[in-house]
This record gives C-alpha cells, sequence and structure tokens, in this order.
C-alpha cells in the first residue's frame, strides 16, 4: 500500500460512503494512477439503500447545525482549516498520485483550501441582511438571510478537493450541511478530505453526519441527489451535456443549482502587450494540470504584426516542455488522466487538421522509456488556425491550444466572444483604451476577465464562475455566500395600528 494513503487514514480498501459512520456495500472500484497505470486501492461504491440512510442523516444533522450561531460554525471551518495545513503535503501527494496534476499544483489547491476556510472564517460574522425605509409610518422593512439545507456538491476529477472546499467551507459557516459525490475518476482524495472533516467535528461535538460522502455513478447516485428534494442546492462541476441534465433534474422539483461548466478561455495579445508577460501566461495557462482545467487557455488570438515573432517564442516554449512524473520537480507537465481524455485529444487534433488547422507542434502519445510506462502522457500540441473553426469552438479537455490572428481589437474581441462558453479571459496589453475597452459592456463575455495576466489561477477573494454554456453560477469568494442561504424580508409594524401599504385603505 502507498504510504501517502496511509499516511490519510485509508486502506487497501475503502468503503466510499459517510454518513456518521463508513458504509459501502456496492459495487466495487479499483483506482488506478495516471501516472504509471498502478493500481492504488480499490473503493466500495455506495447502494442507493446506503445513500438513502446518507442523505436522511445529512437531513436531519441540518436541523441542529442549522441552530448553531454562525461565528461558532466559523470556529468549526477554521480548525478545519487548521487540520488541512497539518496534511497539507499528503493531501497534496495524494492529489498527484490520483489525477497527475504536478506536486506543485497539487500543493497550490490544497493551499486553497485553506485559504477559503480561512475566507470563511471571517465571512461567518458577516452574514449581512439589509434594513431599508417603509412607505408607512412607524414601520421598518429588514431583509435577513437563513441556512438553506442540504447542499449536494458534485464535483469533477480535474480539482478533486478544491472545489469541494469552495462550497463546503461557505456551506458550513450559512448553516448548511454537505453531501459529497466526488468524480468516479478521484474518490481516494475525497474519503481522504471526509476523513478530515470527521476527526474535526467530532472534535467539537458536532454530528459528523454534517459533512456526508456518497462515491458513485453519476447516473445513480449523482441522480438521486439531483431529484430528491430534502437536497435544497446542487452544486455541479462538470461538462456543459452533464450541467445540462443536473439542471433540468433540479429544475423539475423548483430546487436551487450552481453550475460549473466549459470552458474555453482565450487570451488576446495586443502588439502593445509584453511578450514576456504573454508567453509566460498563455504557456501556464496552457499546459498547467495537462490542459485539464476548465480555465485553461485554449485560443490566443494574436494582432498579426506580432503573430510571426510570438509564434516562433511560444514554439519554442512548446518543444522544450518537461514532460514526466509529475511528483518530481523537474517537470512541468504529467499525463492525462485516463486512456479516454488521450482518445479525445488525438480525436480533437485529427478535426482540427480536417478543418484546416495546421499543427505546429505536439499532439502525440508518449510511450516509454520516455515516460512511466502504463501513464497517460502527450506532447501539448500547438495549432494554428485561421479563426474559430467548428472544433475551436468546442471544449477539448487536453492540453490543445489554438493560435489565429486579427487585425483590430473590436474583432479580437468577437472572436474570443464567439463561443458557446463564458468561463474565463484575458487581454494582455499595456494600451489603456484597449484593457478598458475589454472590461466594458462591449468587451468580454465571460465571469472572468483579466488584464495582463492569464486566464487561469482565480483566487478565492472574487467569485468564480462564467456565463452562457458555462452555467452562470458562482462559487467561492465575494458575495457567492448569498446561494448558500434563503433570503427572508420582514416588514416590522411598531405603530400600534395597522396601515396598509401602497395607500389601501380598509374601513371594518
Amino acid at each position: 500500500m502507498n504510504p501517502i494513503l496511509k499516511t490519510l487514514g485509508l486502506s487497501d480498501e475503502n468503503p466510499g460512503g459517510f454518513d456518521g459512520q463508513w458504509v459501502g456495500g456496492g459495487r466495487m472500484q479499483t483506482v488506478t494512477s495516471p501516472i504509471d497505470g498502478q493500481p492504488l486501492a480499490t473503493v466500495a461504491n455506495v447502494t442507493p439503500q446506503a445513500f438513502e440512510a446518507i442523505l436522511a442523516k445529512s437531513h436531519a444533522a441540518f436541523q441542529t447545525w442549522r441552530l448553531v450561531p454562525a461565528p461558532k460554525r466559523g470556529e468549526v471551518v477554521k480548525a478545519l482549516g487548521d487540520e488541512l495545513r497539518k496534511h497539507k503535503a499528503a493531501l497534496a501527494e495524494l492529489v498527484t498520485l490520483e489525477m497527475g496534476k504536478t506536486l506543485r499544483e497539487g500543493l497550490g489547491e490544497v493551499q486553497e483550501m485553506i485559504d477559503i476556510c480561512d475566507f470563511a472564517v471571517g465571512l461567518s460574522r458577516q452574514l449581512y441582511g439589509l434594513t431599508m425605509p417603509s412607505e408607512r409610518k412607524q414601520h421598518r422593512l429588514q431583509e435577513q438571510w437563513h441556512p438553506l439545507g442540504v447542499v449536494g456538491v458534485i464535483t469533477a476529477f480535474n480539482f478533486p478537493v478544491a472545489v469541494w472546499s469552495w462550497n463546503t467551507a461557505l456551506a458550513l459557516v450559512c448553516g448548511d450541511t454537505v453531501l459529497w459525490k466526488p468524480s468516479s475518476k478521484t474518490p481516494l482524495t475525497a474519503i481522504a478530505c471526509t476523513k478530515i472533516a470527521e476527526k474535526v467535528l467530532r472534535g467539537f461535538g458536532f454530528d459528523p453526519a454534517i459533512c456526508s460522502l456518497a462515491i458513485g455513478r453519476g447516473s445513480d447516485i449523482g441522480d438521486l441527489i439531483n431529484t430528491d428534494p430534502r437536497v435544497a442546492l446542487v452544486s455541479y462541476t462538470g461538462s456543459v451535456s452533464g450541467g445540462r441534465h443536473v439542471g433540468s433534474l433540479v429544475q423539475q422539483r423548483f430546487g436551487r443549482h450552481i453550475l460549473e461548466l466549459g470552458g474555453n478561455g482565450a487570451v488576446i495579445v495586443s502588439d502593445k502587450a509584453d511578450l514576456d508577460i504573454a508567453l509566460r501566461s498563455i504557456y501556464f495557462g496552457a499546459i498547467g494540470t495537462s490542459g485539464q482545467r476548465c480555465t485553461s487557455t485554449r485560443r490566443v488570438i494574436v494582432q498579426e504584426s506580432v503573430l510571426p515573432a510570438f509564434r516562433e517564442r511560444l514554439l519554442e516554449l512548446y518543444r522544450k516542455t518537461p514532460i514526466g512524473d509529475p511528483r518530481e520537480n523537474q517537470y512541468l507537465m504529467g499525463p492525462l488522466v485516463d486512456q479516454e481524455a488521450v482518445d479525445t485529444m488525438l480525436a480533437a487534433i485529427a478535426t482540427v487538421k480536417a478543418q484546416g488547422g495546421k499543427v505546429l507542434h505536439g499532439g502525440e502519445k508518449l510511450a516509454p522509456p520516455s515516460v512511466l510506462a502504463g501513464g497517460c502522457y502527450v506532447t501539448p500540441c500547438l495549432v494554428e488556425v485561421p479563426g474559430n473553426l467548428d472544433i475551436v469552438k468546442e471544449e477539448t479537455f487536453a492540453p490543445v491550444l489554438y493560435l489565429m490572428p486579427y487585425r483590430t481589437i473590436e474583432e479580437a474581441i468577437a472572436l474570443q466572444n464567439d463561443v458557446s462558453q463564458g468561463l474565463s479571459s484575458a487581454i494582455i496589453t499595456n494600451d489603456q483604451r484597449e484593457s478598458e475597452l475589454f472590461l466594458s459592456a462591449a468587451g468580454s463575455d465571460c465571469g472572468l476577465a483579466n488584464v495582463n495576466t492569464g486566464t487561469s489561477g482565480a483566487e478565492i477573494g472574487g467569485a468564480f464562475g462564467g456565463e452562457k454554456e458555462t452555467g452562470g453560477g458562482r462559487e467561492s469568494g465575494s458575495d457567492a455566500w448569498k446561494a448558500y442561504m434563503r433570503r427572508q424580508t420582514s416588514a416590522i409594524n411598531f405603530s400600534g395600528k395597522v396601515e396598509l401599504a401602497q395607500g389601501i385603505t380598509l374601513d371594518i
């Protein structure tokens, strides 16, 4: 057994459900590492019957948790952040081992968990309502926020722990309980995080079912979350097609949802740009997490006068990209998550060639001895295209970067917006007019719009999410906490008589 698993309390065989006690009983799943294809451990998925018990206990725990004062709930989240600090190195190694991102990125992901806990602790004393003047004499209007209920969190493989923490830290201080269904590709990190939360909750004497876990396929366990009215909010991270499915099911029962779906990030490189900044921002945005971020840079729109020089400098970086075991610091890019991801990438490259794109570099599967046997390694692919071809408008979740020219800044913004996704965008320019236009109502239509930095690497202080087919949801910082609570407006009459609004009189 890998010592990292043992450090985090995992075994060779692990139950995949938690409702205050660990339960399994369903289909056995073997988890393998994309680094070398070796098995790590097995996980017993939960059965529908076990899921029913998990949800029932999560809902029961909410009845008590919602009455705990928010600052006290914040103390629990503070302790969760402290416990994550203790396990940062081990948890980061498990993230790398299970999904293949570099260890430096794994450490960054766990740091993000710690940061959102710190953010939520302060938030626990700032769940502000409003008061406002009433049109009636000696009346007062107020808005206040109450806990919502069970929050079902369905996460993707590419950020196997951070997305859970974004939702969980905010949900907990808001007075909600959390039921987590992780990606079937990364269940071990979910078990490790749930064990950490269990320890913290037990230490405070609270019901550990406040943070529950149900591992299973989306077609069974996921849909049980989506269709059950006891789940007040579903926060789903995944594909656009998956989001359509989730949104439809949740909306049918008038539930709430946060959808974090596809991205097709573009960077505009102006002829007034600092090309050193552009190269560094785009390079990491394209190869970070092996191109498996929703904020990954997938399109680079370059002013035609600087395109030749920029192309050559970017190609130079691509040619020398160190690819290999992501646990070793000398490598900037590790494997894709599985063979299906490799096949999807190769199919997209074949399609873009057929549509008129020109491959400038990469796009091949790597074989031993250049990489570890059994791993899912590829070379990052750089493709020059005349504009947004049909395949370019699709999100290929892999390190494929499309390079295209533009003449005017207005044309560049139109190209950037001419896709169905609307998550992350950026412009590299030293021209204030260009940057202000990019950030204006006539500029980027994305939820994230950056200037002189790339599309990837959002901070937890700002709300995270996007528009159009990205789903419109927001998680993490700013006022995203409001999605996890229910708003209540109250009119308080201290006049000693009844006065109706809008000047209506009633003589009785």
